[in-house]
């Protein structure tokens, strides 16, 4: 049960929406530095507030925290599993069960959902993709670029000429992504972090979950999962 100050009203989660959004930061593999320039707090605040989380959940260290595997109630992941649940229930920090069986293995049929690039300037590098590739431009994000690609997702990621690197991240779309990651820890996968929340729809409230990975060449991977409400 989540610790609360003085006179503040109990909270219905383990975790409150903005440490769940920390949460999920840290689980993706950002620093505190990156995670304090994106929430527009100080370091020390992340890390108080990962101290804080890791407290409420029984977790040692913060890498034992990158790997917490649990969902936010609000989560249509954690609706779909426990659709009893009414709105008095309070959450506990154990990790949810999967939101559905998958079928044939935890990648499907190798379907790619999404495949990412670096991009040393990204105006730059979206209008080219835009006017001479003339791929459908998607939606734009800070510095994040997204077009479609015959049904997969381009993504694009501005990072400076000190950053920039060659290469792409694939990105497996699975069905159920609580059961890729078991299936594939089980063969000697070792995860970066647990699955965890990437983005929200706020019209269709689906959500988008994601786990990284190396291959044995030490290039990166990703399995994700699409979650509709309901």
């Amino acid at each position: 049960m989540a610790r609360r100050g003085r006179g503040r009203p109990a909270h219905p989660d383990v975790l409150t929406p903005a440490e769940w959004a920390i949460l999920d930061q840290w689980r993706h593999g950002l620093g505190r530095t990156a995670i304090a320039q994106r929430r527009g707090i100080s370091s020390y605040g992340v890390r108080y507030h990962l101290r804080n989380i890791a407290g409420k959940l029984g977790v040692a260290t913060s890498a034992e925290l990158r790997h917490w595997p649990g969902v936010p109630a609000t989560s249509a992941r954690a609706r779909a599993a426990t659709p009893q649940l009414g709105r008095s229930t309070r959450m506990t920090a154990q990790p949810m069960p999967a939101e559905a069986p998958a079928t044939g293995g935890p990648l499907g049929p190798g379907e790619l959902g999404q495949v990412s690039l670096y991009a040393r300037d990204g105006k730059v590098t979206e209008a080219w993709y835009r006017d001479v590739l003339e791929l459908p431009h998607v939606f734009t994000f800070g510095d994040l670029v997204f077009f479609d690609c015959g049904g997969t997702r381009l993504y694009i990621h501005a990072v400076g000429e000190e950053k920039w690197r060659p290469g792409s991240v694939l990105y497996f779309l699975v069905p159920d992504i609580q059961v890729a990651h078991d299936q594939l820890t089980a063969r000697g996968v070792k995860f970066s972090g647990a699955p965890h929340m990437i983005f929200k729809d706020d019209q269709s409230g689906v959500e988008e979950w994601m786990a990284f990975f190396d291959d044995p060449d030490g290039n990166m991977l990703a399995i994700m999962a699409r979650v509709s409400p309901g």
